[in-house]
């Protein structure tokens, strides 16, 4: 158990939310949660009603014969998988960057290299504490209110307040077996990925499109043992290579499959430095040349953290499209033709999915396989990088996407701008269920999922429109710069350059020996 001082301390801070929550409800206000991070691209509305749950940030406890770990839900994952390391665990899922925390892997939609296997990050959670919009505290699981404890995952916080996780683990290794395929269409990637989640032996499966005819499948291994003579890889120093550019090179100049040992925390943040490929953004925005040079001198500024709050600050994610999308395999092909079309944004980044059974707010499709034993697994694919430069060709490039993601049986992750009508956004999730569930649970005065999500077109176009034409702050470079700015002094620059799995070297910092 937790000991009884850290359990004491978390149950004071719980009882003083439940109390600001309940004051809410009896007022009959609506009021908004203060995490003290976010790795959401929506637009942010600023509300006057906050409580404030950025406390919630501590490891309570990790038991080492149950495999699990206790955890507030303001914890990141770099932080968490610090933490667990030093006893040679680490969770099944682990979201690739490092700032994401658990309390958003559950309430929000978290699928990962991992997840062809493990399903999506709430399919670890073991139990959830929850403060509800009443102000109730309660606790959920499988076995107890499982409809709270499945519904509430992926749910953005639209029926209560999570506050306590307990989470799996298994037994970490020293490094991550990591093996890259190269491919030249999209047919022979999903030919590969198939072939690559029915191995057993696989703990991580997933993909990049360079181009539509060249790409890597990327295969990851556990292990304390690598192959004789594999190269060690790191990717978390300054001088070390971004990982998508690595495994292109890799591929590029071999043509064949290469393999190569990575030590595990580098492994699940890899992509970190980059944040994927979209930190070369930030260089066609500053019209900086992108090469091995400046990604050194710029690297602190390089790390998700940082590039999540400048993002926000700058007024930039207005035009850059961040959008994760799933689709059964039979139409992702096709959906990445059209995506070559209609927008010619690459790389693309391609991974696995196992579904969450139904009824669920995560992406779906009910289509079981042959024997009707289980769902059919997914293919989420990344689509990031700048959108067209109009806000009237943005908006309609956004919702043509949409449209046609919903023909080919797709859907997309929350996490990023929505433009669906009310109509067309419940055709895809079961509101009878949902909504039963937040009558159920008193969550009825919490904005649902939709309002949370939903963006006006003609709204957000004169914003688009006024962000273009208006103030010197919100021009070229001055907007950069200024998000800039707003990620130093929001501390994301120093948690960038102090991030704790971020190699010495030598021994690793979480206590297991190279």
């Amino acid at each position: 158990m937790a000991t009884s001082a850290s359990m004491h301390t978390h149950q004071q801070a719980v009882e003083r939310i439940s109390a600001s929550v309940k004051g809410f409800y009896d007022r009959k206000e609506k009021f908004r949660i203060f995490h003290g991070s976010t790795n959401s691209t929506r637009q942010t509305i600023k509300h006057k009603n906050v409580v404030d749950t950025s406390a919630l940030s501590r490891i309570l406890h990790i038991d080492t014969n149950a495999q699990t770990v206790l955890v507030e839900p303001n914890v990141p994952m770099d932080r968490l998988v610090e933490g667990t390391m030093k006893y040679g665990l680490v969770p099944p899922v682990v979201m690739e960057f490092p700032g994401i925390t658990v309390g958003g892997g559950y309430s929000g939609t978290s699928g990962e290299s991992s997840s062809f296997k493990h399903g999506f990050f709430n399919q670890t959670v073991n139990s959830v504490e929850m403060v509800l919009a009443n102000g109730d505290i309660t606790k959920c699981s499988n076995s107890e209110k499982p409809d709270l404890f499945r519904g509430a995952a992926g749910a953005i916080g639209s029926i209560g307040v999570t506050t306590l996780v307990e989470l799996q683990l298994r037994r970490a290794t020293k490094f991550v077996e990591t093996t890259y395929y190269p491919i030249k269409s999209m047919a022979e990637a999903t030919q590969k990925l198939l072939e690559a989640t029915q191995d057993s032996g696989l703990d991580y499966v997933d993909g990049i499109m360079f181009s539509r005819s060249e790409g890597v499948i990327v295969t990851g291994r556990m292990t304390d043992t690598p192959l004789p003579n594999s190269k060690v890889q790191r990717f978390s120093g300054a001088n070390d290579p971004w990982f998508y550019l690595h495994a292109q090179d890799l591929v590029k100049d071999i043509g064949k499959p290469v393999t190569e040992a990575i030590p595990m925390a580098e492994y699940l943040f890899r992509y970190d430095r980059g944040g994927f490929w979209v930190g070369t953004a930030a260089f066609d925005y500053f019209m900086m040349p992108f090469n091995k040079f400046t990604r050194w001198w710029l690297d602190d500024f390089l790390h998700t953290r940082m590039m999540y709050t400048a993002l926000h600050a700058s007024g930039q994610s207005k035009k850059v499209i961040i959008q994760d999308l799933a689709l059964p395999y039979s139409t992702v092909e096709e959906f990445v033709d059209y995506i070559d079309t209609k927008f010619g944004i690459y790389p693309l980044w391609l991974c696995p999915l196992k579904q969450d059974p139904l009824p669920t707010m995560h992406p779906q499709f009910n289509e079981t396989e042959a024997d009707g034993s289980m769902l059919k697994p997914m293919l989420n694919v990344g689509l990031w990088g700048w959108g067209p430069p109009t806000a009237d060709e943005f908006i309609r490039k956004n919702q043509d996407l949409e449209q046609k993601l919903r023909e080919l049986g797709g859907m997309k992750w929350l996490y990023a701008q929505t433009y669906y009508s009310e109509d067309e956004f419940w055709s895809m999730y079961d509101r009878q269920w949902y909504d039963q569930l937040r009558e159920k649970y008193d969550a009825v005065t919490l904005p649902s999922v939709y309002d949370k999500v939903k963006i006006d077109p003609e709204v957000e176009k004169n914003t688009m429109r006024s962000t273009m034409t208006g103030a010197l702050v919100d021009k070229w470079p001055f907007s950069g710069l200024y998000g800039i700015k707003a990620a130093i002094d929001s501390g994301s620059y120093l948690q960038a350059r102090t991030s704790t799995w971020r190699s010495t070297g030598e021994t690793d910092r979480f206590g297991i020996n190279q």
